[in-house]
């Protein structure tokens, strides 16, 4: 269930509003145990997601790196070289 949150602090481009929202809702999901909320609990579910998602912005907004930001085109192509180590 929460193999969708990547590392989101220093990249080049910067997370988007979307990869933050995504990573948010993988966490709510993961906390809660469901992936869909009843509908008593829809609202609640959408509240946490939208709390997350706002701190999560203010958390990489506020990080300072000392490494140079990473590129997401080579990141990938590490994680596809890991899975086919790992996969065949």
């Amino acid at each position: 269930m929460c193999r969708n949150i990547h590392t989101l602090h220093n990249f080049e481009p910067a997370a988007n509003d979307d990869e933050v929202h995504a990573a948010a809702l993988q966490y709510v999901r993961k906390i809660s145990g469901t992936t869909t909320p009843s509908k008593a609990n829809t609202d609640t579910f959408t509240q946490a997601v939208e709390e997350i998602a706002h701190v999560t912005r203010h958390l990489l907004d506020d990080l300072v790196a000392v490494a140079p930001p990473k590129d997401r085109a080579v990141e990938a192509e590490k994680a596809k070289a890991r899975s086919v180590a790992r996969f065949g």
